[in-house]
């Protein structure tokens, strides 16, 4: 919407966003009226019914039966009124699409790459269009909410689940996300934003208590929320399994009353995780709307507790009402009324028009972290290629856990990881492997690596060998280290050195540590790629696409460079892997770093990463140049210009940065724009991003205002957190923001 604004006066700027915003007033406004008046009409009965959410899938370890009426093997279900025409709320996870708890015929859908991936497509409007597939196969699949939308940043590189979030910048996370929201929520359907907050590690999630001061806690993670909150307007916002500061997130007065529906103005619903809620007087009272999963939880809080609780004036009539009328708001405002679900319809998924869109996103997601000798793209002049490793003869891994989504035509390798949950460790049927051999005339043969030196003997023959390394994570379990698993180190590293033109292709979760770097000429990183990724790494491989992501986390060289080389919580040296044997309550300070985090802490304590935040190859050469900031006030605007100068088609991404002349923040930069342009051989482009005020600003918790600091700041045009290509110095106001 931005560009749409070039170009006009700043008095027309202002007149349509005060036209865009009275028309989203108005909604919502009808919306609350619409809420208000079906609360009005609803017994109390009934009002506890819409409070109470149910596992969807026959659970033995529970001892659970699913809802009569919801669907199968699918993570929760809250019955409709037919009497008032509120329909059902039917609940699917999700993050990269529609997830089946694990069963013998699980549904199988479109998956995009994993949400660290498309952050680092440094691309807003590939995450608008993933989501608004996957939002279409939820609706189509019989689902009208999405537990999708994770904003948790990057703190912690071990977390399991970092492939589900979108990296270490708040900027950047809330952008990618809330856009992602914005595409889900176009299908009539409401998504969810979570884990809210501070959910940064799986090790004692359940109990863990995270300790941050107050202006650390804003401008890091909480960062990142209020920009997805603003973009994506989610229905709907999921409390996290983990303490804040004492008190259980889902019953967290600071976080869900004073910040999210106080000063956010949050008019949704806060729903919980599944297990996350812990009692009924003080989850209601403290801001908690809705209690989801059950039986995860000890007790069904929110049903005959909560029925009590009112009755004795524990929990107000009025504050029953609000909860009620939150989520008959969320489902009013996405159109869950206008366009009821009309069961399964999956049969209507254009499952070829979707396998196009997960291309495209791993694609631009796949980040050249090395290219020595011009390696890559493939040379035609090879004629004997040697892939190694990585099931890459037969497809490409996924993240595990409650997002994992089921492809088309089943799972390339059954059986493979652990039995339980966050298993099985699912490789989509995609293959690298025979969709390079489609892209190239070369003699291609696989080995799978089982034995390292019969792999560096194989090699030792090639003209190129490709290794596949996996770090396969999953929800629940953070990894041990940043290495790779199954010996893959020592694979890379005996390959190399019996074939220089060794690349490597890395499907992890986040980062990881490269002892073996030095010795290889080309690196990528594919993140876990979704259902097409086979066929998008292959195009890279052979040139026919231009690699375009960068990276949303910084690559350090090892843990020692990271805030907490022992994972928190685990102080007493238990293995991180299992966090069943870690007993009682026990906390983690993240006052540590504060909101210096990934790149930030990086710069604050004057250490070199193996690869920055930001960090990028390409098959073109991009010059960046005619870099201008106009400053007025809160209002920074910039401007410059990218040459394509070579003759390959290629994106590059322009990334802003400012600095301080005094020490006012965190750590001595922010990334606080970022804007990724097509361009075509030898093609030039000017660009223009307006840089969002909060980057530039300190949160001041006395007043509860952000606050931009007056005085001299640097502004950068630059390639990475470290590649700064040219640098205006800019006097800023003092400006209280609004």
């Amino acid at each position: 919407m931005k560009n749409s604004y070039l170009g006009k006066s700043l008095a027309g700027c202002a007149a349509m966003i005060v036209v865009a915003v009275s028309n989203h007033a108005v909604a919502q406004s009808m919306s609350e009226n619409y809420a208000n008046d079906l609360v009005k009409k609803m017994t109390r009965e009934e009002k506890l019914q819409m409070l109470m959410g149910y596992f969807s899938t026959t659970a033995a370890w529970l001892k659970s039966t699913a809802p009569k009426n919801g669907m199968p093997n699918s993570a929760g279900y809250i019955e409709g009124i037919s009497r008032l025409g509120i329909p059902a709320q039917s609940q699917t996870d999700a993050g990269i699409g529609v997830a089946t708890q694990r069963s013998p015929n699980p549904r199988e859908r479109t998956a995009l790459p994993s949400g660290i991936a498309i952050a680092a497509t440094f691309n807003d409007e590939i995450a608008y269009k993933g989501g608004a597939m996957i939002g279409n196969e939820a609706w189509l699949s019989g689902f009208n909410v999405m537990l999708a939308g994770g904003a948790n940043l990057l703190r912690e590189p071990r977390n399991g689940r970092n492939f589900e979030y979108t990296g270490e910048d708040p900027l950047l996370s809330g952008a990618i996300t809330g856009n992602t929201i914005k595409g889900i929520q176009s299908n009539h359907i409401i998504s969810t934003l979570k884990h809210f907050a501070f959910n940064d590690q799986e090790t004692n999630r359940f109990t863990i208590d995270v300790q941050i001061g107050e202006q650390a806690a804003r401008q890091s993670d909480l960062l990142a929320f209020e920009i997805a909150n603003e973009i994506g307007k989610p229905g709907s916002v999921m409390c996290a399994y983990n303490r804040v500061n004492g008190d259980y997130a889902c019953e967290n007065d600071w976080l869900l009353n004073k910040v999210l529906k106080n000063e956010w103005g949050f008019k949704g619903y806060v729903m919980s995780d599944w297990g996350a809620t812990h009692s009924t007087i003080p989850a209601a009272n403290r801001g908690l709307d809705q209690q989801s999963g059950y039986p995860f939880d000890k007790s069904p809080y929110f049903a005959g507790a909560l029925d009590e609780a009112v009755n004795n004036n524990h929990v107000s009539e009025a504050r029953l009402d609000d909860m009620v009328g939150r989520i008959l708001f969320a489902m009013h405002e996405n159109g869950l009324f206008e366009k009821p679900l009309n069961g399964d319809q999956s049969a209507k998924i254009d499952f070829v028009a979707n396998g196009k869109i997960t291309q495209e996103a791993a694609e631009e997601s796949i980040v050249l972290l090395k290219n020595d000798r011009n390696i890559l793209p493939i040379s035609k002049t090879a004629k004997k290629i040697i892939i190694i490793g990585g099931h890459a003869d037969k497809g490409v891994l996924s993240g595990g856990g409650s997002s994992q989504v089921y492809p088309v035509g089943g799972m390339a390798i059954p059986n493979e990881g652990p039995a339980e949950f966050p298993g099985p460790m699912v490789f989509y049927p995609s293959s690298p492997l025979k969709e390079l051999q489609k892209l190239t005339t070369a003699e291609i043969t696989y080995y799978d690596g089982a034995d390292i030196n019969k792999a560096a003997e194989l090699s030792s023959k090639a003209d190129l060998a490709i290794v596949f390394a996996n770090q396969w994570t999953g929800e629940s379990v953070d990894v041990v280290n940043l290495n790779l698993q199954n010996n893959a180190d020592e694979l890379i590293g005996k390959v190399a050195s019996a074939n220089s033109n060794t690349v490597v292709v890395l499907q992890t979760g986040g980062p990881v540590v490269m002892p073996w770097l030095d010795k290889v000429g080309a690196v990528i990183e594919a993140w876990y790629p979704g259902t097409s990724g086979g066929k998008a790494i292959a195009r890279v491989l052979v040139g026919e696409v231009n690699p375009s992501g960068a990276l949303p986390a910084s690559f350090v060289t090892s843990i020692n460079q990271i805030p907490r080389p022992k994972l928190g919580g685990d102080e007493v040296g238990i293995a991180v892997n299992n966090p069943s044997q870690l007993k009682g309550r026990v906390s983690v300070d993240y006052n540590i770093e504060g909101a210096a985090v990934g790149y930030k802490w990086l710069d604050k304590t004057n250490q070199t990463p193996l690869f920055p935040f930001g960090y990028g190859l390409s098959y073109s050469n991009f010059e960046m140049k005619n870099f201008k900031v106009r400053a007025d006030k809160s209002k920074v605007t910039v401007n410059f210009s990218i040459k394509n100068n070579s003759k390959v088609d290629g994106k590059a991404i322009a990334q802003i940065y400012a600095m301080p002349s005094s020490d006012l923040w965190e750590a001595p930069k922010r990334l606080v724009g970022y804007k990724k342009m097509q361009l075509a051989k030898m093609q030039e482009k000017s660009g223009t991003i307006e840089i969002n005020p909060k980057t530039l600003a300190v949160y001041n918790p006395e007043i509860k205002k952000w606050v931009i600091k007056g005085g001299d700041y640097d502004f950068t045009l630059s390639k990475s957190s470290a590649q700064h290509i040219q640098k205006i110095k800019v006097k800023l106001e003092e400006t209280i923001l609004d």
